[in-house]
């Protein structure tokens, strides 16, 4: 039986969509998250977090309005501070993340993902 296959989507980004397209054409249908509609809750993202064998500041977007409007430029914050933003604040999740069984991969390039399948 394949393994289950999530995606925490934004429709809205282009690699998000290049990573879709890709699971798609290579036979698999994923359950879909828009995760900015329904963001995951701190122990699914550090469930995710394990899966990918990152830290929170390694997958927080640096480069959103939200970051620096949150004052995380100019301060550090602890991981599980920064999971808590994230998940109050899901625009600064890197996107699209795959989840298949055990392992997770960031789809930038769409590529990473295919390791995981």
């Amino acid at each position: 039986m394949p393994k289950a296959v999530t995606i925490y989507h934004n429709l809205s980004c282009s690699k998000s969509c290049q990573t879709l397209a890709l699971l798609e054409d290579n036979g698999v249908a994923p359950k879909i998250v828009d995760y900015q509609k329904t963001p995951p809750s701190a122990a699914e993202l550090k469930s995710i977090l394990k899966k990918l064998g990152l830290k929170a500041h390694d997958i927080v977007r640096k480069g959103e309005a939200r970051y620096a409007e949150l004052g995380l430029k100019d301060r550090e914050v602890t991981d599980d501070e920064l999971i808590r933003l994230m998940v109050e604040n899901p625009v600064l999740i890197e996107r699209p993340i795959v989840i298949s069984g055990a392992k997770a991969a960031i789809g930038r390039p769409p590529e990473t993902v295919l390791a995981i399948l």
